[in-house]
């Protein structure tokens, strides 16, 4: 009895090894896709700041503007459409300089104003030149005006340069990960080597030899990517708490849920494919090349 209990505490204490090891890797992992997430998701809301302002005729009334508006909305690359009345903007300047303009000419001498910002697939300074064309054939248009083409520009490449630097760190993460999660399951199973060889003399197959390793090694594996998973959601949950405030709104739940499920089904496939491997190797070795 005391021999089968000591080898059954040695097989917990080498799953638990793998697990605390595999959860790191796989956490690490996990925290590195949430960063792209969120940089991915920065990069879209800065693209959509970019603003456009539409001035109307002098003799464009209120109701020839909020009809823009409705065109405007309906043309598909317009978000956050605003219309700013004559009296708005009168009162704006107002607020902003502290003159009173109606009281300088006796009548409000400004126009109607729509602003809004574009889509995330219009920032680009050819798409925001072909906005302009089209709203400036617009009847009761004055004026159309668009950010300057070097700072539109200027953005998209910092964005562009951004989203390569997070992706190629990602793709190097990645493959590290597959690395360590793949030598640590290796380890966990040099250590029963022996085991492997005795069944063999027994007349085993190998794929009755494989079948448990592999099995366990994937159990360990999506255990070990639900520890990371649950780990990884609860710090998004606390992220307020913890003072990043923001992490919340750039990280949508729908994609931490995407993220949770490729942490568990990457653990338990990464761990199986390293188990697979790792006992075909042994199952190739001799007698005396167990003892290296």
């Amino acid at each position: 009895m005391k021999p089968h209990k000591e080898i059954k505490i040695s097989n917990w204490a080498v799953h638990m090894t793998t697990g605390v090891s595999v959860t790191l890797a796989l956490f690490t992992l996990g925290l590195i896709a949430m960063i792209w997430i969120a940089a991915n998701a920065e990069s879209k809301r800065l693209m959509e700041k970019i603003e456009i302002s539409v001035v109307m005729d002098d003799e464009a009334g209120d109701d020839r503007a909020m009809a823009i508006c409705d065109v405007i909305r309906n043309m598909g690359f317009a978000n956050n459409v605003n219309f700013i009345s004559k009296e708005d903007a009168l009162r704006n300047w107002k607020e902003a300089t502290g003159e009173d303009l109606e009281h300088v000419f006796g009548v409000n001498p400004l126009s109607p104003e729509i602003s809004f910002t574009v889509s995330n697939g219009y920032s680009s300074v050819e798409a925001v030149a072909g906005i302009r064309k089209q709203i400036e054939v617009l009847d009761g248009v004055a004026e159309v005006g668009t950010p300057d083409s070097m700072l539109i520009e200027a953005m998209n490449s910092n964005i562009r340069k951004l989203t390569v630097a997070f992706t190629a760190l990602a793709a190097i993460m990645l493959v590290i990960s597959f690395v360590l999660i793949s030598n640590t399951v290796r380890l966990s199973i040099y250590s029963r080597r022996f085991t492997i060889h005795t069944m063999q003399l027994v007349g085993a197959t190998d794929g009755f030899i494989r079948r448990p390793f592999i099995k366990a090694n994937a159990l360990v594996g999506a255990v070990s990517g639900l520890v990371s998973a649950c780990v990884l959601s609860a710090l998004l949950a606390c992220s307020g708490d913890l003072g990043f405030n923001e992490l919340s709104s750039l990280i949508d739940w729908k994609w931490m849920t995407g993220v949770c499920v490729c942490l568990i089904a990457g653990g338990a496939i990464i761990c199986a494919l390293a188990a697979l491997i790792a006992t075909t190797h042994h199952l190739r070795q001799d007698y005396e090349d167990l003892f290296k």
